[in-house]
């Protein structure tokens, strides 16, 4: 029970804080983007404990188990992606407004606001649903099976919803340092215990799962390559980094506030990782399902009590920092870039913060109920990151490479890329397998794309306001 009552006294400690932070948030700006205060320190930490979420510890740690250290193609998506944001983090800045879709509707029309805003939704409360299944694998583990399944989802999402709707961006950012602090301890930390554990390094490489090939593990490159692009248009697109760059003191320390941030996933990433390929050595032949929970094995039955207490802690300070940048965003998109832009302009700050705290449990409600869409949180994932990054990120990287793309092409775009992933993904769960057993990656991204290049050069230049701006 002592894992049970660390990470209970965890979560007392960020929500008190987050109580606290609250009567800070008193206007949009506040709420949203943190007043526009967070510096570069700070900005690293919420980045990194926002990027760094369930997804690595159980989509990213199912993979590992199976394919060793083959699956950092997929993160390396990810690293790749966050380099490229560098280039851009300063100019998001300077522009100055809240959301991914404002960006959008000044370059292309409010066609592109309405479309992004969708996805955005669709992305995050699905993001969000495997927060809740991930957290309550971990306290019904924890618990020793005496917190039901569903009583575990239902605590945690009670927690993150609470937790979010109190202080918005102040309270998620500087929470997230702390958070950020516990993640780096907690994983490396663990990480020697374990290596002992496992009997060495020697012992560990002849133990763990065995692989087919050296450099994809049991992979083929159709199904790395479905992990690798995803991630990587997550990162370029994704609304909660554009969100704390809007949130930053200036353009300067945005910019500097990525290379903290690509330094600290790579390390982190290649940790937990590490964590996974030498758990499988020591917990063999885990089914499908229970392969995705290696890490929480790891640091319930794998490491001394004490150390395993940290990594859980660090583990739920994972989840609950994922979980509530991802419902803070589209309840800043529902009511910014459909509320305030198109129902009740006049709106007062003081309503857009009651309102944003209500969308806050309405999407946290309907993140639960879609816990049961994706048993696996490995699939719901990368379904997530497919519809965001086929629908959005091809638009949005338009906005700051490519002055000829035109708003037809940019909506165009957005539409395909979503809905090309949303029917795929149907079929897939009809089915049982995607369509040709092709991720919906491939088909999703390349109408977009194609969708974006061929609109814009069969239409007019567009009007130079349209992308001075960006440039």
């Amino acid at each position: 029970m002592v894992y049970l009552f660390t990470i209970f006294g965890y979560l007392i400690v960020l929500f008190s804080f987050g109580f606290y932070l609250a009567s800070r948030a008193k206007t949009q700006e506040d709420f949203m983007v943190a007043g526009r205060k967070l510096t570069a320190p700070v900005l690293v930490g919420t980045l990194l404990a926002t990027w760094i979420g369930s997804g690595d510890i159980f989509s990213v740690a199912d993979l590992s188990y199976n394919h060793g250290y083959s699956s950092l193609i997929g993160s390396g998506g990810g690293w790749m992606g966050i380099i490229i944001v560098y280039f851009i983090a300063g100019r998001v800045r300077r522009f100055g407004q809240f959301t991914v879709p404002d960006i959008l509707e000044v370059r292309y029309n409010q066609w592109a606001r309405i479309l992004a805003t969708i996805t955005t939704i669709v992305t995050s409360v699905v993001i969000v649903s495997y927060q809740f299944r991930g957290g309550g694998w971990v306290l019904n583990i924890v618990s020793g099976g005496k917190v039901p399944m569903e009583t575990a989802m239902v605590i945690v999402a009670g927690f993150v919803i609470g937790y979010t709707l109190f202080a918005g961006m102040i309270s998620v950012a500087y929470l997230d340092v702390l958070n950020g602090v516990i993640i780096i301890t907690g994983v490396f930390l663990a990480l020697p215990f374990l290596i002992h554990q496992g009997g060495g390094l020697a012992h560990i490489a002849a133990n763990v799962t065995t692989r087919q090939h050296p450099f994809l593990g049991n992979m083929t490159w159709v199904q790395a390559m479905g992990y690798f692009v995803p991630t990587f248009l997550l990162a370029l697109g994704m609304g909660n980094t554009y969100q704390r760059f809007f949130s930053a003191k200036n353009p300067t320390e945005a910019k500097r506030s990525v290379v903290g941030w690509v330094i600290g996933v790579i390390l982190l990433g290649i940790a937990l990782q590490s964590l996974a390929v030498i758990g499988s050595s020591i917990f063999k032949e885990l089914s499908q399902v229970e392969a995705g929970k290696i890490i929480l094995l790891v640091a319930h039955r794998g490491l001394p009590v004490a150390v395993g207490c940290i990594l859980f802690g660090a583990i739920v300070a994972i989840i609950i920092s994922t979980a509530n940048s991802f419902l803070l965003v589209p309840a800043t998109n529902i009511m910014r870039d459909i509320y305030q832009r198109f129902i009740n302009p006049e709106v007062s700050d003081k309503k857009i913060v009651l309102y944003s705290r209500i969308v806050v449990v309405l999407l946290g409600i309907i993140a639960y109920s879609l816990i049961s869409f994706f048993p696996r949180i490995l699939d719901a994932a990368y379904a997530a990151y497919t519809v965001y990054g086929a629908g959005i990120t091809p638009a949005l990287m338009a906005v700051f490479f490519w002055k000829r793309a035109t708003p037809a092409a940019g909506v165009v775009s957005i539409s395909a890329g979503m809905g090309v992933t949303i029917g795929w993904e149907i079929i897939n769960k009809i089915q049982g397998h995607p369509p040709l057993g092709v991720p919906a990656i491939y088909p999703a991204l390349i109408c977009s794309v194609i969708l974006l290049i061929a609109v814009s050069l069969l239409g007019s230049k567009p009007r130079e306001e349209k992308w001075r701006p960006f440039f």
